[in-house]
């Protein structure tokens, strides 16, 4: 099996991903998956996918993450690796669908607009 690679984005998080046939090695920037997601919920949040549709154990992951925080980048990770697997297997493709790991979340940080103290709060007001 040649290398597989997809995308991943979760608010302002990108992650690449190099999917491979292996024992199930994660490799988050070039550390382990448990070195660089201390959290369990986290490290669950990335195998989600390979849970779901019966794969844990069968590929190696090498991810590529930057920018956001580290529970966006995680949920980048999954979204990669969701669209990795059902690359691979177009059966894959109803379970993660079910469980909503098919779709880009679009939410994303309201700018700051001028003439307010963040992006809707204004500033106080004084009547006298």
């Amino acid at each position: 099996m040649e290398t597989i690679n997809a995308i991943g984005r979760r608010k302002t998080s990108v992650a690449r991903i190099y999917l491979t046939s292996g024992k199930g090695n994660v490799t988050v920037n070039d550390r382990d998956l448990k070195e660089y997601f201390p959290n369990e919920i986290l490290q669950t949040t990335v195998n989600q996918p390979f849970a779901l549709t019966n794969a844990l154990g069968k590929y190696d992951v090498n991810v590529n993450v930057q920018g956001g925080g580290i529970r966006g980048q995680a949920e980048a990770v999954r979204l990669a690796i969701s669209r990795a697997l059902i690359e691979i297997s177009s059966d894959s493709r109803l379970p993660l669908k079910k469980e909503g790991l098919t779709t880009r979340d679009p939410r994303m940080v309201e700018r700051k607009k001028y003439g307010r103290r963040k992006a809707r709060r204004r500033f106080q007001f004084s009547k006298r």
